[in-house]
C-alpha cells in the first residue's frame, strides 16, 4: 500500500516500484527499492491527501500489471541511440548514413527524452517538424530509422511497452498514393546524343562506358567504376581468380561474351576500397557482341586495372564524375577554346538532352530494364537476375536461368543495337587507333591493389 506523508504545506506519497536494492555483488536483496513523488505533475503539488494516496494506488496498480517502468530501466534517448547505432552491422556508406541522420536530427531532437516518455502525441509532433524542415526523401528516411529505433526499444530492448508510432486507417477523403514515380519517355535516340555528348567530353571510353550501362543495367557510379579488366568481357572467365568458378564459368560462357560484376568501389574515410555490390548481387551479365568489341578497344587503349579511366587516364573514384563528366553529358556545354597552350582540352558546343533534363545516370539502368521488358518473352527471372535483384515467393526459390534465356537476350539486345542505332543512320565513332605492339603485348595488371572490404 502507498504511505502518504505530510510536511508543513508538502504532501508527498511513497510507492514500491517493483524493484529490490542490491547487495555489492549486484544481487537483489530483500530490501525494496521505493518511488516517490509530490504531485501528480512536475510543479503541480498534490492538493490533499487522498489524491496523493490514489496517485500511489494507481502507480501500484502499473507495478502489478507490469505497466510500469522502473528508474533502473530507463534510458535516455542519446544514450540508447548510441547503443543501439553500435549494435548494428552495416556497409560503410550505410553506417555513415545513420550515423549522420542520428547526429543531425533524431539526437538533437529527442536529447532531453527517456525511451518511454515519447508519446504518440510527441511522435507526431516530431514528423510535422521533419516533414517540413527537410525534403521529401530525406524526411521519410529519418522518419523510417526513428521507427526502427523504437521498434528495437519495444521488441529487442523491453525499454517501451508499444511504440509510439501508430498506424491508422485512412480517413478523410480517398487520395491516390503514387506509387512509382511517372518516368518520361526515353528514345534510343537520347541515349544514343547522350554517348555522342560523352564521346565529346570523354572520348571512346565515355562512349562506351554510356552505352556499357544502357544494355547491362549495371548500376552506376558503383558497379561501373569498380568493373576490372579481370572481370571485363575480353578476359573473363578466364582470369577469374577462383578456379572452381572459372571452370564452370569457361563451359557455359563458351560461346557468349560475359563481364562479372564482383564488386562495386567507393570512398570510405576518404580510401579508395572494393566492396560486394548492393546486396551482395553477384551476377554475371552476358553482352552483345557489339559492346563486346567496345570493351576490346577500351582496354586495348590503356593498360590500368580498371575497364573505365577518367580523361587523365586516373580511376574515375578520384574524379568529381557529376560536374566534370556527367552534367555536360546530360545538360549540354558551350563550346570551349582554351588556346594552344592547352589545345586538349578544347571541344566543340554540346547539345543539351532534354529527354534527360534533371535526371541522374542511373536513369539507364532503369532503359535497360525497360528495353527488356519489351519483347514480352525474355523470363521474369532472367531479367531481374540481370538487375541484380531477387524474385519473391515460390517462383524465386524454384526458377533458375539457363543458358537459352541468356542467349535470347543478347540476341535480342545485338538486334535492337542494329536496327535503332545502326539501322537508324545513327553515328558512330570509329574505334581508337591500336596500341603500339610493345603495350599491347604487355601484361596489364588485371585487379586493383585497392583494399577489399568485399563482406563488411
Amino acid at each position: 500500500m502507498p504511505y502518504v506523508e505530510s510536511r508543513g504545506n508538502s504532501i508527498r506519497v511513497k510507492w514500491w516500484s517493483g524493484e529490490y536494492h542490491l547487495d555489492e555483488d549486484g544481487k537483489p536483496t530483500k530490501r525494496k527499492r521505493y518511488e516517490s513523488a509530490s504531485g501528480p505533475e512536475d510543479g503541480v503539488p498534490f492538493q490533499d491527501e487522498d489524491e496523493a494516496y490514489n496517485y500511489g494506488l494507481d502507480r501500484e496498480s502499473d507495478v502489478r500489471n507490469k505497466r510500469n517502468r522502473p528508474k533502473s530501466q530507463k534510458m535516455g534517448m542519446e544514450e540508447f541511440c548510441d547503443l543501439w547505432f553500435k549494435s548494428l552491422d552495416l556497409r560503410v556508406q550505410s553506417d555513415k548514413t545513420y550515423k549522420s541522420r542520428l547526429k543531425a536530427v533524431i539526437k538533437p531532437y529527442w536529447a532531453a527524452w527517456a525511451v518511454d516518455e515519447i508519446t504518440p502525441i510527441a511522435y507526431d509532433a516530431f514528423k510535422t517538424y521533419v516533414t517540413k524542415k527537410y525534403s521529401h526523401n530525406y524526411s521519410k528516411n529519418v522518419l523510417g530509422m526513428f521507427k526502427m529505433l523504437m521498434d528495437d526499444a519495444v521488441v529487442k530492448y523491453k525499454l517501451r511497452d508499444e511504440s509510439p508510432i501508430v498506424e491508422q486507417r485512412r480517413r478523410g477523403r480517398y487520395k491516390k498514393k503514387q506509387t512509382r514515380r511517372v518516368k518520361k519517355r526515353l528514345p534510343t535516340e537520347a541515349v544514343h546524343q547522350l554517348a555522342v555528348n560523352a564521346h565529346t567530353v570523354w572520348g571512346f571510353t565515355g562512349w562506351a562506358y554510356i552505352w556499357t550501362i544502357a544494355f547491362t543495367g549495371a548500376r552506376p557510379p558503383g558497379e561501373m567504376f569498380g568493373l576490372q579488366r579481370g572481370y571485363s568481357s575480353p578476359y573473363w572467365p578466364a582470369a577469374e581468380p577462383d578456379p572452381e568458378v572459372r571452370e564452370e564459368a569457361v563451359q557455359r560462357y563458351e560461346a557468349l561474351h560475359a563481364m562479372r560484376i564482383q564488386y562495386q568501389t567507393y570512398l570510405a574515410d576518404k580510401q579508395a576500397v572494393l566492396a560486394a555490390p548492393k546486396y551482395d548481387s553477384w551476377r554475371t551479365l552476358v553482352i552483345p557482341p557489339f559492346l563486346h568489341e567496345m570493351h576490346e578497344a577500351v582496354l586495348g587503349s590503356h593498360d590500368k586495372p580498371w575497364t573505365f579511366v577518367s580523361m587523365t587516364g586516373k580511376k574515375l573514384l578520384d574524379t568529381n564524375f557529376d560536374n566534370n563528366y556527367w552534367y555536360p553529358i546530360r545538360d549540354g556545354a558551350k563550346e570551349r577554346d582554351s588556346g594552344p597552350r592547352y589545345k586538349r582540352w578544347a571541344r566543340p558546343a554540346i547539345p543539351a538532352v532534354e529527354e534527360m533534363a534533371g535526371e541522374d545516370i542511373y536513369r539507364l539502368r532503369h532503359w535497360h530494364k525497360a528495353k527488356l521488358d519489351e519483347p514480352g518473352d525474355i523470363p521474369k527471372v532472367a531479367v531481374e537476375d540481370r538487375m541484380g535483384h531477387e524474385l519473391p515467393g515460390v517462383e524465386g526459390v524454384y526458377s533458375e536461368v539457363t543458358v537459352a534465356m541468356e542467349e535470347r537476350i543478347v540476341d535480342y539486345l545485338q538486334r535492337v543495337w542494329e536496327k535503332e542505332v545502326v539501322g537508324a543512320g545513327l553515328w558512330t565513332p570509329p574505334f581508337p587507333m591500336p596500341l603500339p605492339d610493345d603495350l599491347l603485348n604487355a601484361a596489364p595488371p588485371l585487379f586493383s591493389r585497392l583494399p577489399v572490404l568485399e563482406y563488411e
